[in-house]
């Protein structure tokens, strides 16, 4: 599949999409709190984007029951938000919202720490997952690879003691949830397509306190760590332009 460079209009539609997703996760974040359920997120998600006039873009993809991804604590990605799922102090939940408005596509994730107990060393790994992301949108410059992408995120998060996945990645985004080129979290600079003006990158490190190491639940769709160790996820869309990248998810 070849990758698709965009417009400035159709960055323009992207970045609608983009805020919408943002407007989305900021008001899910204001909701995490011991004693609520991942289902109380997905409800009150599920009911902004309706009012906002956009169309999720995880549910009914591939069967996909919601329209949020909610993975709580040794939770990688991909947990389906269920009534019986109840966040307690000291979690953390990663929350990945994705809509689609006027046919293009918005993907962010951002990972919550549940009330004031969280550990310390927690605090941390989402502290260097979220500045691990801004340091792989620092290379997104025209004529890069997307291997300084990936090299950038894995050297800064090792460098601090964790673990970057490598069974998930992140992905070339348009009028479709998911296009080329896949975005590993990981590499070698220099290496993988060169970055081209127009093109629109979902940038998402998936940290592990741990090892690296992901396998997934026989729901075939929430992935975990292999250890039980904790991990976070953070994710923009990013655009690269002539001067350098546009987040278009805040």
């Amino acid at each position: 599949m070849a990758i698709v460079c965009k417009s400035a209009a159709e960055i323009e539609k992207m970045r609608r999409s983009g805020r919408i997703v943002r407007e989305v996760l900021d008001h899910v974040r204001s909701l995490v709190a011991a004693g609520a359920t991942t289902m109380d997120l997905e409800r009150a998600a599920e009911k902004r984007i309706k009012d906002l006039d956009a169309k999720p873009a995880f549910k009914g993809y591939y069967d996909y029951p919601c329209v949020l991804c909610t993975s709580i604590n040794e939770e990688i990605v991909h947990g389906i938000p269920s009534d019986s799922r109840v966040l307690k102090p000291g979690d953390i939940v990663s929350i990945d919202c994705g809509v689609v408005l006027d046919g293009y596509y918005g993907d962010a994730a951002i990972t919550v720490p549940v009330g004031d107990a969280v550990k310390q060393e927690v605090r941390k790994l989402l502290e260097v997952t979220e500045a691990s992301l801004y340091r792989g949108i620092e290379q997104v410059w025209v004529g890069n690879a997307v291997g300084d992408v990936g090299a950038a995120v894995q050297e800064f998060v090792e460098a601090n003691g964790f673990s970057v996945v490598r069974e998930f990645v992140g992905h070339g985004i348009g009028t479709k949830l998911h296009e080329e080129p896949q975005v590993p979290n990981f590499g070698a600079r220099g290496h993988g397509p060169r970055l081209r003006e127009g093109m629109v990158l979902a940038i998402e490190p998936m940290v592990n306190f741990g090892r690296p190491g992901a396998r997934v639940l026989e729901d075939k769709w929430t992935a975990v760590t292999t250890d039980g160790s904790y991990s976070a996820h953070f994710e923009h869309c990013v655009a690269v332009t002539k001067n350098g990248p546009m987040i278009l998810t805040n």
